[in-house]
């Protein structure tokens, strides 16, 4: 019998892989410079978790989540996005006692039962930032700013903005009603009509075509928008633009979770087909209240790590491996090869990425590894190094060669690495 990944999932494997790790570094560089601090969450919750938080009415709770009874009787769920959990876990730690905002970011894994195609995965991973504790338009920009400069920081130039406003418990009423006296008048399933009712803005996010044609001359949500969400939206708008981010206003820009309020944004790119988004965020002052927490403003993005990768075999940034080794040891018998394993481990205690060259091969093979492995220099020790007491330091990519004392070349590798 032979095993498959289940359908909708992949394997990472090298040498592509190496770069879902440097997009996972990419994207949280700039967080991490900010002072946001690393969050790890379970990879299952208590399913009232997502089912309160994210919505009753979006797509994720109704049909999407991997949901199942644990052997105590509980109802656990995987975590089909990030934000509810690290909620969930600063009111459980009591955080929001401490000073504020808090600023947290994460990666992992995360799981929504999807109709699988190219760019949209059953099990996928992101990258996230999310400031509780603040109602401020200044942090709003600055997260829209951190993951702009992740996408630029890994090369990207065809990232695209779009921002809106939802606006806030005080306006959005008068525009839900006016949103649902439009839609009733329209042409929906039954499914579609129940949503109507529980959250219209749901049914402005449907993707399938025979909706969206009928929602031309739909009401927008700008048009409703109460002075204070009014000034807060051009606040952060002003703030992007201060800070050289371009941006797209899109009035019909929803997102696919209930707790999103005033700003919501979206980072597209073009190159990846149907799925377009890599990216996206927003405003959800009221999730803390909505799982039983105090209030607790706050605002956070998720970027997508395998959209992101994506993107960039699109633009052409995938041509090199991304270098990961300094050095690639080549011991010539099996003298060379005990006397070159302890320096190996010594030069890796000293900070530098080294591997070499197992199984007994000869040199023809050895430097085919070695040039294969990626590295900047070759450590290459043969009978007659070992006699001299040195060692032949070769640069792989101008190809010159220099014998270097054994004693001294822990010392002029990290020169030359650093």
């Amino acid at each position: 019998m032979t095993f498959q990944a289940p359908k909708g999932t992949f394997d990472w494997m090298p040498p592509r892989s190496e770069w879902a790790l440097a997009v996972r570094d990419g994207l949280s560089a700039p967080a991490r410079r900010a002072g946001y601090g690393y969050i790890e969450t379970p990879a299952f919750e208590d399913t009232g978790l997502f089912s309160r938080g994210v919505g009753e009415s979006t797509d994720i709770v109704t049909k999407e989540m991997y949901t199942f009874q644990s052997r105590g009787g509980q109802s656990l769920t995987l975590r089909p996005e990030g934000t509810a959990s690290v909620v969930r876990a600063v009111l459980e730690h009591g955080l929001y006692g401490g000073p504020l905002p808090i600023k947290l970011w994460y990666s992992g894994s995360y799981f929504r039962y999807e109709r699988a195609q190219a760019g949209r995965y059953r099990h996928f991973s992101q990258v996230g930032a999310e400031a509780l504790g603040a109602e401020d338009p200044a942090l709003d920009a600055e997260l829209i700013v951190l993951a702009a400069d992740g996408y630029r920081g890994l090369g990207l130039r065809g990232v695209r903005l779009l921002i809106n406003s939802l606006g806030c418990k005080e306006c959005r009423p008068a525009y839900r009603a006016a949103l649902q006296e439009f839609l009733r008048g329209l042409d929906l399933d039954e499914q579609t009509r129940r949503r109507v009712e529980i959250n219209p803005l749901r049914v402005l996010d449907d993707k399938r075509p025979e909706v969206q044609a009928q929602l031309t001359g739909a009401p927008l949500v700008t048009d409703h928008l109460c002075g204070a969400c009014k000034a807060y939206h051009e606040e952060v708008r002003g703030l992007l633009t201060a800070a050289g981010v371009a941006y797209a206003d899109d009035p019909r820009l929803v997102r696919g979770l209930d707790y999103y309020t005033r700003t919501t944004f979206e980072f597209l790119h073009d190159g990846l087909g149907a799925q377009s988004a890599v990216g996206g965020g927003g405003r959800y002052d009221g999730l803390s209240e909505m799982i039983g927490g105090p209030a607790l403003p706050s605002v956070g993005w998720a970027l997508g790590v395998d959209r992101t990768v994506l993107a960039m075999e699109a633009e052409g940034l995938l041509g090199e491996r991304p270098r990961h080794l300094d050095v690639f040891a080549v011991p010539l018998g099996e003298d060379a090869r005990r006397r070159i394993f302890p320096l190996v481990a010594e030069l890796r205690r000293a900070g530098l990425a080294v591997d070499m060259a197992f199984g007994g091969r000869g040199v023809k093979g050895a430097m085919k590894a070695a040039d294969r492995s990626g590295a900047r220099y070759a450590l290459i020790l043969g009978d007659r190094d070992i006699e001299a007491g040195a060692v032949q330091v070769k640069d792989l990519t101008t190809a010159d060669q220099t014998a270097v004392p054994l004693a001294e070349v822990v010392d002029v590798l990290k020169g030359k690495v650093s």
